[in-house]
């Protein structure tokens, strides 16, 4: 199985583990979840259900109805329904426990993130942590590239390269909260905030003066 077609098979499986659905609306929930991580379209998401199928992790209800191919002239859908199987639940399991270097690559991971509400808490770190490592050796990586090529570089691609090395940072930052947040839920404290960006007052700052009471023409 590819690597595409891998990733998926993980989508299908999770949002059909919720709900059955039709191929219509579950090209629609895909595109809505996972749509800043890979957009899919009909070609590639028929093969993958009629597949899925073959295996015994799904199951078509009314599979008498032929499936028409929507176009924009004949505007017809598939009425088949997908349902998870017991085997496809299981199989959806087993892929949501992988924590191996596979889950921490791009694509990967953000399926995975996606589905993170359902995963294990210890699988959540372990992605979590290999996600951060495999960026950090890839932004020393950016540095170091940066730092013997500038010299050579135009304006615009040393801008270009220095926009990926930035976006790289934001990322670590990022995951740098979400390990902070696990732990500290691991431990049973309160779980710091995500940060938004936005400047907050210290813990220890003095509260605000009291506001003066208004006089009778104020009020």
């Amino acid at each position: 199985m590819s690597r595409r077609s891998g990733i998926l098979e993980f989508a299908v499986l999770g949002l059909l583990h919720d709900a059955p659905m039709h191929g219509y609306e579950l090209r629609k929930r895909l595109n809505v979840l996972l749509g800043s991580f890979r957009a899919f379209s009909y070609g590639t998401l028929y093969p993958c259900l009629k597949g899925l199928v073959a295996q015994g992790f799904l199951v078509e209800d009314n599979p008498g109805t032929e499936y028409i191919p929507a176009t924009a002239l004949n505007g017809k859908r598939s009425k088949i329904v997908y349902r998870l199987t017991p085997e496809g639940k299981q199989r959806f399991e087993e892929l949501l426990a992988d924590s191996g270097p596979d889950a921490w690559e791009d694509e990967h991971f953000g399926v995975h993130f996606a589905f993170f509400g359902q995963t294990d808490r210890a699988v959540r770190m372990r992605v979590l942590e290999g996600r951060r490592s495999r960026l950090e050796e890839r932004m020393e990586r950016m540095r170091t590239s940066l730092a013997r090529t500038r010299e050579r570089l135009d304006g615009y691609t040393l801008e270009l390269q220095r926009h990926g090395l930035e976006s790289v940072e934001r990322e670590v930052r990022w995951l740098n909260e979400l390990i902070e947040t696990e732990r500290a839920n691991r431990n049973g404290g309160t779980a710091p905030q995500i940060s938004d960006g936005r400047e907050r007052p210290a813990a220890n700052a003095a509260p605000p003066p009291d506001r003066p009471a208004r006089s009778p023409e104020e009020r």
